[in-house]
């Protein structure tokens, strides 16, 4: 119901409330759309929040859930490692998105410039790796199998935000890989090895092992020049 502004009231208390009750409607505004801010300049949405239209994965392990892509459970053991993987091909990009793990043990990932292994479960290729002593390190998933960089995580550990929103930015351009969480670098990583293939899929993991979930939203990605 509109607020009854009384006749004797002076104009400057009317512009004030109408400037308030315009005010407060724009907080509500972005409280409402803060888990799906606008696309920055230059980037565009791999992930609409409603529907996983261009990705392909086991569906009974991932699902939609609050504008996010969840992936595993919190109630029995995860069997094998899980993906769910995007139809594009990428190259040289940057992507952006948020991500929040729940669980005391979970582990799950960003895989980069990665295949499928066919007939399998897995993917072979980077991955900007999350959970324990990995949060914010470049892993060479069913490839090199380690760590080919990573943080000082006791200075990475209390910008962390635990079971709760945190921003990844990777960055790949030719054989250089840069990773950041929160706005922290935790990767600056060059390839030597000429025999890797710099494009691939990009997919969300969790991680086979003890019960816990991996949620992904504001999915968007700009393809560099």
């Amino acid at each position: 119901m509109p607020t009854r502004i009384p006749v004797t009231t002076p104009i400057c208390l009317i512009v004030l409330t109408l400037t308030l009750t315009v005010s407060t409607r724009a907080d509500d505004q972005h409280l409402t759309d803060n888990s799906r801010p606008a696309v920055e300049a230059g980037f565009r949405r791999l992930f609409d929040g409603q529907a996983t239209t261009g990705w392909d994965g086991d569906m009974t392990v991932f699902r939609l859930e609050q504008q996010a892509v969840v992936g595993g459970q919190l109630q029995e053991k995860i069997p094998h490692n899980y993906f769910l993987r995007h139809e594009g091909d990428f190259k040289d990009f940057e992507l952006r998105l948020q991500f929040k793990l729940l669980g005391e043990k979970t582990n799950a990932g960003i895989q980069i410039r990665s295949q499928r292994i066919p007939d399998h479960h897995e993917m072979i290729g980077y991955q900007a790796d999350l959970g324990g002593r990995y949060w914010g390190a470049l892993y060479d998933e069913s490839r090199r199998r380690k760590v080919l960089a990573g943080p000082d995580l006791e200075k990475l550990m209390p910008l962390l935000k635990k079971e709760d929103w945190n921003d990844y930015r990777i960055r790949c351009e030719g054989p250089r890989i840069q990773l950041w969480i929160n706005g922290k670098q935790t990767v600056d990583y060059t390839e030597t090895d000429k025999d890797i293939p710099l494009t691939g899929h990009i997919a969300l993991q969790i991680h086979g092992g003890p019960p816990g979930e991996a949620w992904y939203r504001n999915i968007r990605i700009r393809e560099l020049p």
